[in-house]
């Protein structure tokens, strides 16, 4: 039984040393990340203390008569035509610790919104990006796989 304590005790400790271990540095967020539904891959990079997204990658990334897709949605009809690849989509994060990044925005591209934005690390492959309107309560989380580290 002494044996079984040791087990539990071990495992305890080690995890707690992952959970310290994760996102002590605010930059392990860096890199790319391919959205919940494998739509799109944002590259996130950060910009002097702030972090920020660009559309990479997308599945669809042309039209059906071949031209690349534009930000359609987009209530700024001056701003219609620009590329998807390459749109900065995430902007003015700031690292509030425990594996959080916050007080940013998210704009997508689908509807033409733009939503406050948080995100979390949930592992070292795992990001929760959770846009909403007002209050973080009334929004919806997307779940994030890594593709690249800090890239």
């Amino acid at each position: 039984m002494n044996w079984l304590k040791h087990i539990l005790l071990v495992a305890l400790l080690l995890g707690t040393t992952l959970s310290w271990a994760l996102a002590k540095n605010p930059d392990d967020v860096l890199g790319v990340w391919k959205n919940g539904e494998g739509t799109g891959m944002v590259q996130i990079y950060k910009k002097g203390d702030k972090y920020y997204g660009r559309v990479v990658w997308l599945k669809v990334a042309n039209n059906p008569d071949g031209t690349p897709r534009t930000d359609v949605n987009n209530p700024e009809e001056k701003l219609r035509k620009r590329p998807l690849k390459g749109l900065e989509n995430l902007r003015d994060f700031v690292y509030a610790g425990e594996n959080t990044w916050d007080s940013g925005n998210v704009y997508d591209p689908k509807t033409g919104n733009d939503y406050s934005c948080e995100m979390k690390l949930i592992d070292a492959n795992t990001l929760e990006v959770r846009g909403f309107i007002g209050v973080s309560l009334f929004g919806r989380t997307d779940v994030w796989k890594r593709q690249v580290k800090k890239g």
